[in-house]
């Protein structure tokens, strides 16, 4: 990676950041509904996410010891309470 375009690039940026004015910017409300409706998509989004993917959050911080996979050649046990019971 070259450095020397950055640090140049930086050298001619610099200037005009300190010596910057005062700028008098107009925010109307549809920009304010622009933002709002923004971070309310970003919140629908990451509980989609987190509903999506909450089986595995939750097997992360809960293992259960019971729930060892069987090994190669040993009978998977598919048979539930009730129908041992009867």
């Amino acid at each position: 990676m070259k450095i020397q375009p950055i640090v140049s690039a930086g050298f001619i940026a610099a200037p005009s950041v300190i010596y910057s004015t005062s700028v008098y910017a107009y925010l109307d409300p549809g920009t304010g509904s622009i933002i709002l409706q923004g971070a309310i998509a970003a919140i629908a989004g990451a509980a989609f996410t987190l509903k999506l993917y909450w089986n595995r959050i939750k097997a992360f911080f809960f293992k259960s010891k019971s729930s060892k996979k069987p090994e190669k050649g040993e009978p998977v046990d598919n048979v539930s309470e009730e129908e041992s019971n009867s």
